[in-house]
């Protein structure tokens, strides 16, 4: 069944372990421009080891969310082989895919074009401020390429954030 928005107890077990990942990646792709691979690694053995328990041992949309990281990480092989995107934000993307099982693809990319939008606002904006003072070794400040991290970790973050709120 499809929903717009994750229970409570998927979001409950999902959010504390997309939260500290995406921070890092965020982090990372900030500072160096690069998505570590184990941080992606990490994301994906995430869900694979609480996915169960978050879905509630509905294995159809466990294993849809499965398909779903597999089929972002062909699309993101070839996106990425086109140049369109980085090769790191392709598979990090793939690691995020399987998060969003059961939920409207309609919302998946109306959420990650707000945190687009605000993620890249808020780089720009702090570019001007003297919080780039603080962190002058940040490649993406003067990078001609975007940190897509930023907005991807903010999108799965946002989205179990939003299933939290949706229940109470």
């Amino acid at each position: 069944m499809v929903s717009d928005l994750p229970s409570a107890w998927t979001s409950l077990w999902f959010l504390p372990p997309v939260a500290a990942i995406g921070l890092w990646v965020a982090w990372s792709d900030m500072k160096f421009m690069k998505i570590p691979n184990t941080a992606v690694i990490a994301l994906a053995l995430a869900y694979l080891v609480i996915g169960p328990f978050a879905f509630g041992f509905d294995w159809t949309t466990y294993l849809w969310g499965i398909a779903l990281g597999l089929i972002t990480l062909l699309a993101g092989f070839v996106g990425a082989s086109l140049r369109a995107f980085g090769a790191g934000d392709a598979k990090f993307a793939a690691a995020m895919a399987p998060y969003f099982a059961g939920t409207s693809p309609a919302l998946v990319f109306v959420l990650f074009a707000g945190c687009m939008i605000g993620a890249f606002a808020a780089h720009r904006a702090l570019r001007l401020t003297p919080f780039r003072s603080a962190t002058p070794d940040w490649a993406s400040w003067t990078h001609r390429k975007f940190p897509m991290g930023l907005a991807l970790s903010g999108c799965l973050c946002f989205y179990f954030i939003l299933g939290l709120l949706n229940s109470a």
